[in-house]
């Protein structure tokens, strides 16, 4: 459960909390917000009331007053821990109701996208909130961005970036899900040419089963010659024949194979799409510091 604090009051919603345990919840959070569409999966809105004063309704000198009290306690579920977006409220929810509340690094990346969505998910919100509260400050946005090699602040990320971003990260997700299948579909390089694939990148490794499957295709995805040894790739089209009786299933090799391909240059393009979305966003940045900073001399 989630207590989502806005301009005007308090709205509570249920969440995938599963999506905060997870090892890697700080890559994965802010991609669940960027279009309402996504947020559906993970997010069940319950309840949003407007609070005349706020801090009236929770502070750490006076409490919880009746009104938050009572929204609270009507959605909590016995053993369900509450998501918060201030220490402080953790301090007095579990003081004065005993509820278990969850305050940290993922809990506030889940409040970014939430802010980012706020007037998709809290329609009955009219206040605006600065573009830093949201999706522009998150952390596994940054992460993403960093791994890709793009130095970004905060204030010139935009919508169209984060966007093209999450594009990028779904290519990744989807490359990552087929990490398992390939890594058995290695078992066969090892029974039948006794060829040790455990260390290999999973491009390599697609490439060397498609080679095995269909040795008299072409190649469509990278250089068989850059990246096998001449003994590896002549042992590959050797044993070819090998693999007929092998179990193999050819027609499924062939299927994830042009998928990945597919994916590779699907993320090849929106990585270029992005760095061209990033150098304008970049460039109009660098030109507002630079009218601002004329704008300040002209008053010396």
């Amino acid at each position: 459960m989630v207590l989502f604090e806005t301009q005007s009051g308090f709205a509570i919603f249920y969440f995938d909390r599963v999506s905060l345990y997870k090892p890697d919840a700080m890559e994965n959070i802010w991609a669940n917000f960027v279009k309402k569409c996504r947020a559906d999966s993970v997010l069940w809105p319950k309840k949003f009331q407007v609070f005349k004063d706020k801090y009236d309704a929770i502070n750490l000198d006076t409490g919880l007053n009746n009104q938050l009290t009572k929204m609270i306690l009507k959605w909590h579920l016995p053993g369900q821990k509450l998501a918060v977006g201030k220490p402080e409220y953790k301090t007095v929810i579990e003081a004065e109701l005993g509820i278990l509340c969850l305050y940290d690094e993922p809990v506030m990346e889940l409040m970014r996208g939430l802010k980012y969505l706020m007037h998709s998910i809290v329609p009955e919100e009219k206040s605006k909130l600065a573009e830093e509260d949201g999706l522009q400050a998150s952390q596994g946005l940054k992460l993403l961005l960093d791994r890709y090699g793009f130095d970004v602040k905060p204030e010139m990320v935009n919508q169209c970036i984060i966007e093209t971003a999450c594009n990028l990260y779904d290519c990744d997700s989807s490359l990552k899900k087929q990490t398992k299948s390939w890594r058995l579909a290695s078992d066969f390089l090892e029974e039948v040419s006794s060829i040790d694939s455990k260390d290999w990148e999973i491009p390599k490794l697609a490439t060397a089963l498609k080679i095995v499957c269909y040795p008299e295709d072409e190649i469509v995805f990278g250089n068989p010659h850059k990246m096998f040894t001449p003994n590896e790739l002549s042992k590959l089209v050797t044993d070819a024949p090998k693999y007929e009786d092998s179990g193999i299933v050819k027609a499924i090799i062939l299927g994830r194979y042009k998928e990945m391909v597919f994916l590779y240059d699907l993320k090849a393009q929106h990585k270029k799409e992005l760095a061209s979305l990033i150098k304008k966003a970049k460039e109009a940045y660098e030109a507002e510091q630079t009218r601002d900073w004329r704008g300040e001399r002209s008053f010396e």
